[in-house]
């Protein structure tokens, strides 16, 4: 808890020297040391977090996904409207404007955590699938259910959180509680563009096309449908990480109660994550049944009701923020007192 004290420091008159008693500061050539090799642990860690997820990328075709120039131009469309959405979000801070190169940077970590959850994903696919065999049981409908909640949801918060853990939430630009909201939004839209990515290179191959044969303008055309099913599903991984994002911020600035913040703020985005995943098909053939349209509008209704229900809670969110932060500069102290305190979350 914050302001803790030794019992010895607490009796302290204040002026007695009570260095490696009950205090400490970098003193001796040995405090030196031993503060450098801690800072150099924690710029490794990161660097073998992000060569790790940068290899795994690579692995698994993310690099000539993006690098394909028809490929690139599908995807971009794709995340047109998850752009817009983070766009709107980051326009939504009345507080300081986070910088353009921090937000690039969390935009590409979330890029390449979701590496992270492409490889958990499929490992515990694999072995839940294993078991069920060995049991005799069949998957089905309720198994991938349980998946999606258990699995998906929680490892793809998770990850796209760790974005901006990694480098964002240090910065002094974190600043405020609805700073944590922007940059979940960004690396929300970075988790989005390169698995749209992804699935569209797989469905083109899958469609018999050769990328590397195959003309710009046909391949483009062949891309149409999955482009425009991913563009309907971006927005929804900027909702999901802008709302544990938001918690992540709340926490930061709760230092007692970080941990538990956290953790609410993971289990409302993977349980609004996983109720999407497990309800999309099932909502979209109901629109379809109720409307009679086909199943790309009907997914498009779908999709656009459940996401403005979420949005909308996200959106309250922000303006509720907007509005404590107005009243409070209105009637209150000055924008001096919205400083950033570190955490146990920090380093």
């Amino acid at each position: 808890m914050e302001g803790r004290q030794d019992p010895v420091e607490r009796a302290a008159d204040g002026e007695t020297d009570l260095y490696d008693i009950a205090t400490w500061e970098e003193r001796t050539s040995v405090d030196g040391l031993v503060v450098a090799f801690h800072w150099l642990l924690h710029v490794s860690s990161r660097a073998v977090i992000v060569l790790t997820a940068f290899t795994i990328l690579a692995l698994i075709g993310g690099l000539s996904a993006i690098t394909d120039p028809q490929v690139g131009f599908l995807t971009l469309l794709s995340a047109l409207p998850a752009l817009g959405l983070a766009g709107y979000v980051y326009y939504t801070d009345v507080t300081d404007n986070e910088p353009l190169w921090l937000l690039v940077v969390t935009f590409l970590l979330g890029v390449l955590t979701a590496t992270f959850a492409a490889v958990l994903n499929s490992l515990l696919s694999n072995a839940g699938q294993q078991i069920a065999s060995e049991l005799s049981l069949s998957v089905g409908f309720i198994g991938s259910v349980i998946f999606f909640y258990l699995v998906v949801g929680p490892v793809e918060e998770v990850v796209k959180l760790l974005a901006v853990r990694l480098y964002a939430y240090s910065h002094d630009s974190f600043n405020a509680v609805i700073d944590g909201a922007v940059y979940g939004a960004m690396a929300g839209l970075g988790f989005a563009t390169i698995e749209n990515a992804l699935y569209i290179t797989r469905n083109l191959q899958a469609s018999g096309l050769d990328l590397g044969v195959t003309s710009g303008v046909g391949i483009i055309g062949a891309g149409g449908t999955i482009t425009a099913v991913r563009a309907l599903a971006g927005p929804g991984h900027v909702i999901y990480s802008a709302i544990a994002g938001y918690y992540l911020g709340l926490a930061k600035f709760n230092r007692e109660n970080a941990g538990p913040i956290v953790i609410k703020g993971l289990l409302l985005a993977a349980l609004v994550h996983a109720t999407y995943n497990s309800t999309v098909g099932l909502g979209a053939t109901a629109v379809s049944a109720i409307t009679g349209l086909g199943e790309l509008p009907s997914f498009l209704v779908y999709v656009i009701i459940y996401d403005g229900v979420f949005g909308l809670y996200l959106i309250g969110k922000l303006h509720r923020y907007s509005n404590a932060y107005h009243d409070a500069h209105d009637n209150g102290p000055s924008a001096a007192a919205f400083t950033s305190e570190r955490t146990e979350f920090e380093d």
